[in-house]
């Protein structure tokens, strides 16, 4: 009689998200906080890539160095909007070449001015499609492995969708066309989650949508992705870090709001949680304290040590 094997254990998925510097004081501090969250053991760190490639080198250049000098295992952001597709294969193929083996597919917004070409690509879900066939193109050097593709997913309705149905539809034909899970963008209340959960489920959606979330430390970041995301902001929250006697007040109201939100997904299914840091390592690694999310053992470690 065979004795069965008792199932591995099962952590939440954790992972931040990170901008290539501007500046050399910029990337001075982005590696304090690159070393800083690497001790937590994040699952995956995504950097992002500005529109028609305006960052690639510098974007390329911290994925070369994530990969070379941490035990961070880098999710590089691919925007479409704008580009060819000679020039998204080529950068498809370039990110396997390297070393990346996660890509977040994006369509990317055309800037306000409209001052991008239009590109060959018009949606996220045709750039899926494209990374698939450059992996296909390389998979002796794969190991027969596979490249590992996300995409975004809105918990409220898209600005530019006619429903949030149709974002749900949307979500659906990313994942035919090869996506393996999603990340949500920003939200504010806890019903937002559970409702893109429950009508993605009933579409036929099943990869793992990870919830993101930024922590609510500052108002003018609020209002400002707010207004970029196209959600109303929630006031009450708004009203209490304006009311807050002292910034060690605001900080503590926001960071307990984050873990709330956090906390709620978790309870109502999430895989995991994705950070938005803004490059900032403090008020991430606080959420993370309060959250107290299980974590696998350090590599070399058994799980009694």
């Amino acid at each position: 009689m065979s004795v069965p094997y008792p199932p591995p254990p099962s952590y939440p998925a954790l992972s931040y998200e990170l901008f290539p510097p501007r500046s050399t004081s910029a990337e001075v501090g982005l590696w304090k906080t690159i070393r800083a969250l690497e001790d937590t053991r994040p699952d995956f760190v995504s950097v992002t890539y500005g529109a028609s490639g305006s960052n690639r080198d510098t974007a390329v250049g911290l994925l070369e160095r994530l990969l070379d000098e941490t035990t961070l295992k880098p999710l590089a952001h691919l925007t479409c909007v704008g580009n060819s597709l000679a020039y998204l294969s080529e950068l498809v193929d370039e990110l396997i070449s390297r070393g990346v083996r996660g890509i977040l597919a994006l369509r990317g917004d055309q800037p306000q001015d409209r001052s991008l070409p239009e590109g060959d690509l018009q949606f996220a879900s045709e750039l899926v499609e494209l990374i698939r066939r450059v992996e296909r193109s390389r998979t002796a050097h794969l190991c027969a492995g596979k490249v590992a593709v996300g995409v975004a997913a809105y918990t409220t309705r898209h600005p530019e969708s006619p429903s949030f149905e149709h974002d749900i539809e949307v979500l659906l034909a990313k994942q035919a066309a090869g996506a393996d899970f999603a990340i949500t963008q920003v939200f504010f209340a806890p019903t937002h989650y559970s409702r893109l959960l429950r009508t993605a489920r009933r579409a036929g959606v099943d990869i793992p949508i990870i919830p993101g979330v930024i922590p609510f430390t500052s108002v003018r970041r609020l209002e400002r992705l707010s207004e970029l995301a196209g959600i109303d902001i929630d006031t009450q929250l708004r009203e209490r870090l304006m009311n807050a006697g002292n910034d060690a007040q605001r900080r503590r109201i926001g960071i307990q709001a984050t873990v709330d939100l956090a906390h709620a997904a978790l309870d109502d299914g999430a895989p995991g949680i994705h950070i938005y840091t803004f490059n900032e390592h403090a008020a991430a690694l606080d959420v993370l304290d309060r959250l107290d999310l299980s974590r696998p053992p350090a590599p070399g470690l058994s799980q009694s040590a």
